[in-house]
């Protein structure tokens, strides 16, 4: 891969947090793009600096919880003291997976959630991914923030993905996006069902700056669409848009939303 050796550092580390298992030095040189001597080279740097470990009974090359240590370090001076009350009442209160999600340029990742579910089926992934635009709730929501030109530029920057690992509701093709983009905002709020994935269902509202009304962030509940049928989806959204007018309100005190 083309890039400054900074570049390629934080390129191997990405590859790594989506592999908890680690990975053998040739997959990584073979992502990279680089020499396997190079590659022992970096590995061998992030070792002694603390990021990355070899797994003695494998060989692979795994994260280290110095990384993790640092996010929650981040997030414990960042305001997520204030902002997350507000996700674990939404989520005591409609019973599934909240999400937050930060707008930051033509990106919205995932950083912060509260589990309501306390039994039966439980939708729970990861936090720290990007949110696909083209097929989710928080995607649509920030999408019908803007025009349609705008959304579409970000779905095009992102990229649609694989639409065979689309759930069998995901649009496919963009006048079909625009169309949930459109009742979107009608709604005041996105919500699909098993777009993303067969059997789940979200809602999903954005957050908004109180000082200019761009959009800072995304707020959204997701679960198993046994528990999250349409008529399901509509209920729970007055109590989505007043939490997301909270997290509005109080994100001037957070550094999340800078």
């Amino acid at each position: 891969m083309a890039g400054s050796q900074i570049e390629r550092a934080f390129s191997l580390l990405e590859s790594l947090t989506s592999e908890p298992r680690g990975l053998p030095m040739q997959t990584l040189a073979e992502r990279l793009e680089i020499p396997k001597s190079a590659t022992h080279r970096m590995l061998a740097e992030l070792i002694r600096l603390g990021y990355v470990r070899q797994n003695p009974e494998n060989a692979r090359y795994q994260l280290s919880t110095k990384l993790v240590a640092l996010g929650f370090r981040y997030l414990s001076c960042s305001g997520a003291d204030i902002v997350q009350p507000i996700l674990d009442r939404l989520a005591q209160d409609s019973g599934e997976l909240v999400r937050l999600g930060v707008i930051d340029g033509s990106r919205q990742t995932w950083i912060a959630k509260s589990q309501g579910a306390r039994s039966g089926l439980r939708y729970d992934p990861d936090m720290g991914r990007d949110a696909p635009l083209f097929y989710t709730a928080s995607g649509h929501a920030w999408l019908a923030s803007l025009d349609d030109a705008q959304a579409l530029e970000l779905v095009r920057r992102q990229g649609v993905g694989d639409p065979a690992q689309f759930g069998p509701r995901a649009p496919r093709s963009e006048d079909e996006l625009l169309g949930y983009l459109r009742r979107a905002r009608e709604r005041g709020y996105a919500w699909v069902e098993q777009t993303s994935a067969l059997g789940t269902s979200a809602l999903a509202a954005v957050v908004h700056s109180p000082v200019d009304r761009r959009a800072i962030g995304v707020l959204s509940i997701a679960g198993p669409s046994a528990r999250l049928p349409e008529a399901r989806l509509h209920e729970l959204a007055p109590l989505l848009l007043a939490a997301a007018a909270e997290l509005s309100a109080a994100s001037q005190a957070s550094d999340l939303f800078a």
